[in-house]
């Protein structure tokens, strides 16, 4: 890619070039050029006439003053000697200017001396022709060997260029295949400089976020696999234990254990599967948010502490069953770690969406480990022991609701002590049907 961008920003260099040397040439250097041939065959004819109206005593003189100021000599058109052959282009324009200036076309005829190449050409005048001769060296320009200069020197600049700018393109695109390969090979990704032209920062910025994504995805994936293993052998080793003490004294009570076990297994692999697969958006329905969230409310109050309720009436689009999954699992948790507390759900309904709380007087958690209760199999108690909590995923299947319908789930402690939890959602104007309360 490097090799056939580097060309074909060369050729179009050269082409671009050539276009330009060609203009220039047109309107540039041809009418200069003609400009100074004109002006130069005046100046021939002019001392050629001068010279034949002069007295003969004086034309030395004459001669003397016009090679030394203009490098133009003059002789009997007898006695020029020269050949008919190339020229440069310039002295082609100089022979059409004499032709118009004297109104006979004739080829100048060049001559070699000791002191460099003359040209000559034969003027009439009123005693008879002259020769008028101008050295080579008085037109100094050579536009020729400077545009073939220039166009050599613009082929290798423009070759340096194009190779620099197509290995300023190609770097970032070889470093993102080589990160690419790295993940496909599941070694962790390298984040990719993003730096160069837009585009190409672009493409790296989007590609470190897919990485970390992926990166986050692989430790998601670690970390379900280890808690699940964790969390399944106490379960197991107790239904093991139940089916050897079943072999010689079958009793009732072991086999609601096991069931009880086999509802917890059940429970774990069901959520484990909810953040494994990615829980799906829902479609939002009017509701009146003040009655669901006594339903949710009557619910929890049978099987733990009563809670409060602090909603104003209004009617609000919500995603119903996710909301109350949301809201289920951070009372759960509320009434596992405050038990014997009060426990307040509490919401705001203002434009442009609403802001539920859940709030309690537990212990709380430490600032520093808030986001980290999000991750899998986190949890508050750090034994892991059953009577004390869950299994550490209810914080990260809210966080993967909230994720898949738009919300925003946050954990700040409590003045006066205690934790709160708030899901709040932001809704579009066209689709805000509640009423500020």
């Amino acid at each position: 890619m490097a090799r056939q961008t580097t060309w074909l920003l060369a050729g179009a260099f050269v082409v671009v070039e050539l276009l330009v040397v060609t203009l220039f040439v047109v309107f540039v250097l041809l009418p200069l050029a003609r400009r100074s041939a004109d002006d130069l065959a005046g100046l021939m004819v002019l001392s050629a006439q001068t010279w034949a109206e002069l007295p003969p005593l004086t034309r030395p003189a004459f001669e003397e003053e016009l090679f030394a100021s203009h490098s133009l000599a003059l002789r009997p058109a007898n006695a020029a000697v020269g050949r008919d052959e190339w020229h440069p282009f310039f002295f082609y324009i100089l022979e059409d200017a004499l032709a118009r200036r004297t109104g006979v076309t004739r080829h100048l005829l060049s001559e070699s001396t000791p002191q460099g190449t003359w040209y000559w050409s034969t003027i009439e005048t009123g005693s008879g022709a002259l020769s008028v001769g101008l050295s080579k060296t008085r037109i100094g320009s050579q536009p020729l060997v400077a545009l073939l200069v220039a166009l050599v020197a613009g082929v290798l600049v423009a070759a340096a260029l194009a190779l620099w700018l197509a290995r300023r393109i190609t770097r970032p695109l070889a470093l993102l295949e080589a990160a690419s390969a790295r993940i496909g090979q599941g070694t962790g990704p390298t984040l990719l400089p993003e730096t160069g032209p837009r585009e190409v920062a672009a493409l790296s910025r989007r590609f470190n976020a897919m990485a970390l994504q992926v990166q986050d995805l692989l430790t998601a994936r670690t970390t379900l696999l280890a808690g699940v293993s964790h969390d399944l052998r106490t379960p197991l080793a107790r239904m093991r234990l139940a089916l050897e003490i079943m072999k010689t004294d079958p009793a009732a009570a072991l086999i609601a254990r096991m069931e009880h076990d086999i509802e917890q297994m059940n429970q774990l692999i069901a959520n484990v599967l909810d953040l494994a697969r990615g829980l799906e958006h829902e479609v939002p329905v009017t509701t009146e948010l003040s009655d669901f969230l006594h339903e949710i409310a009557v619910d929890f109050s049978a099987s733990g502490s009563v809670i409060f309720v602090d909603c104003p009436p209004g009617q609000m689009a919500i995603a119903r069953h996710a909301l109350r999954r949301a809201i289920g699992n951070l009372l759960q948790n509320a009434q596992r770690y405050a038990a014997g507390t009060r426990v307040d759900l509490v919401c705001t309904v203002e434009r442009p969406g609403w802001r539920i709380g859940i709030l309690d007087r537990g212990p709380g958690i430490d600032l520093s480990r808030m986001e980290v209760m999000f991750q899998p199999f986190q949890r508050g108690d750090p034994s892991r022991s059953p009577a004390t909590g869950g299994s550490g995923l209810g914080l990260a299947i809210v966080r993967e609701l909230a994720h898949a319908n738009g919300w925003v789930v946050t954990l700040s402690s409590r003045p006066g002590g205690g934790l709160e939890a708030w899901i709040t959602a932001t809704i579009l104007d066209s689709s805000f049907n509640g009423r500020t309360l």
